[in-house]
């Protein structure tokens, strides 16, 4: 297959050209390194009050550019405006929060015998950020802006789809006094620039976030290397109402639609208990007819399009027009639109209850008892999210002891917080991001031992 050395980016909503990209080639990334490798050894040079003063500086020309930011994420992957509003300024977030670690980046002093022992955490050098589509700006931060605190310099190489934010990212990144060289943006095709960048010997880290496939071989290419890889793949999650809970608050149907449904945390599995099935079914049956899909730059729509063709396509092989279930409605004419969907006839072995779709669409299952919710909530190859609603507090604790995901939420539909860490079970990734520990992540551990007892006489 042969790649163009551009990259065209389109509008979801209206299928318009909004820009054109030069594409990565494989010297672009050699290139790339290197001078990332020369402007890594002067950031880790830096002074740590510096280093925090400059990525507080880069926040707040982040902050200034917010609205901008946002539009533009609107037309390149379809974001709602205020759901783009608050991606941006998670970015924001997200470097004021690194920038407070940089000064408490501590080794430990370890008891010994015989003398003092100290470790050392020092910077891995180049680090390679792969971000993906569906959330363009936040995810590359979760990984750029822990990595650029703990000293290194980040190659940050956009999806094909939705490039302009990270090229505007970088040259504010320059504005705020960032040294040229230290954060770059490389756009191009995965098999070309992707692929080049995380077998580059120079490199010392992939950070990848996208497809489990792909992650899969991500992490086989890192392994030729002994490369250090953290992994956010895909995602099934499980929302598990139980009769007790408050119906019309665990039900909402933006658990699963948020951004179109182009969600690894999506709760795009509602496990319901029997007894209350038939309630939930028509509290689901209202809400999801109900929701305005449309025009993302409009304040008033409550659910843009999907990226692309590609997943368009993807989506309508998954759910078949007549398959059963609950569907809303979507713009006909221009765009890559799906209704949102739940279906409801669908058995708990089926494609669709167990893998990953990637839309506004959900599945609905009912359960027997806690030990059938969590086998349901188990069963599938993905444990990165989910929701446990009750109002029965020993109930919530077992269950969030036995479902196997990296990040649950009681009576809450919320996943991500840039304070705590954030990660996955299973084919759901490898490490975790985000939180207080999230500058370690980019650090190597170097023990050092200082002999007390003086030369041997």
């Amino acid at each position: 297959m042969s790649y163009e050395h551009e990259l065209t980016v389109l509008n979801p909503a209206t299928e318009e050209v909004v820009a054109t990209v030069p594409a990565a080639t494989a010297a672009d990334v050699d290139a790339a390194v290197d001078r990332a490798s020369k402007a890594q050894a002067r950031w880790a040079a830096v002074a740590p009050a510096d280093r925090a003063r400059l990525l507080r500086r880069f926040a707040d020309v982040v902050d200034r550019h917010v609205e901008e930011l946002a539009r533009l994420e609107v037309r390149e992957a379809g974001h709602l405006l205020g759901n783009a509003r608050w991606e941006a300024g998670n970015v924001r977030d997200l470097l004021a929060y690194a920038a407070g670690g940089v000064e408490r980046l501590n080794g430990r002093q370890i008891p010994v015998p015989g003398g003092l022992d100290i470790t050392l955490l020092e910077p891995l050098g180049v680090v390679v950020v792969i971000a993906p589509w569906n959330f363009p700006m936040p995810i590359a931060a979760w990984g750029a802006a822990p990595a650029l605190a703990a000293g290194n310099a980040v190659v940050l190489k956009p999806a094909e789809t939705t490039p302009l934010t990270a090229l505007r990212l970088a040259e504010l990144a320059l504005e705020a006094g960032l040294p040229e060289g230290l954060f770059q943006v490389l756009p191009g095709h995965g098999p070309v620039a992707g692929t080049a960048l995380v077998e580059h010997p120079d490199v010392a880290k992939i950070v990848f976030t996208g497809s489990t496939r792909t992650g899969r071989d991500v992490m086989e290419r890192c392994a030729r290397q002994v490369k250090p890889v953290t992994l956010e793949l895909g995602g099934k999650s499980p929302n598990i109402v139980f009769a007790d809970a408050d119906l019309k608050t665990a039900v909402d149907p933006f658990s699963f639609l948020d951004n179109s449904g182009q969600d690894c945390c999506a709760r795009t599995r509602i496990l319901v208990q029997e007894s209350v099935y038939d309630e939930v079914r028509e509290l689901l049956a209202d809400a999801v007819a109900s929701v305005v899909v449309g025009d993302p730059a409009d304040e008033k729509t409550q659910m843009g399009p999907l990226i692309s063709r590609q997943q368009l396509d993807r989506v309508r092989r998954l759910v078949p027009a007549d398959a059963p279930g609950l569907r809303g409605i979507a713009p006909d004419g221009p765009g890559f639109w799906f209704a949102p969907t739940v279906l409801t006839g669908e058995a708990p072995d089926s494609e669709a209850a167990r893998e990953e779709i990637f839309g506004p669409v959900a599945v609905l299952l009912p359960f027997t008892d806690e030990q059938d919710a969590i086998r349901l909530a188990n069963d599938t190859p993905y444990g990165l999210s989910g929701s446990l609603w009750t109002r029965d507090i020993g109930r919530a604790l077992r269950l969030s002891r036995a479902v196997k995901a990296g990040n649950l939420s009681v009576n809450s539909h919320s996943s991500v917080r840039y304070w705590t860490p954030f990660g996955g079970y299973k084919q759901s990734g490898l490490g975790r991001e985000l939180g207080p520990d999230a500058l370690t992540a980019f650090t190597e551990t170097k023990n050092v031992f200082i002999s007390t007892e003086g030369p041997a006489q």
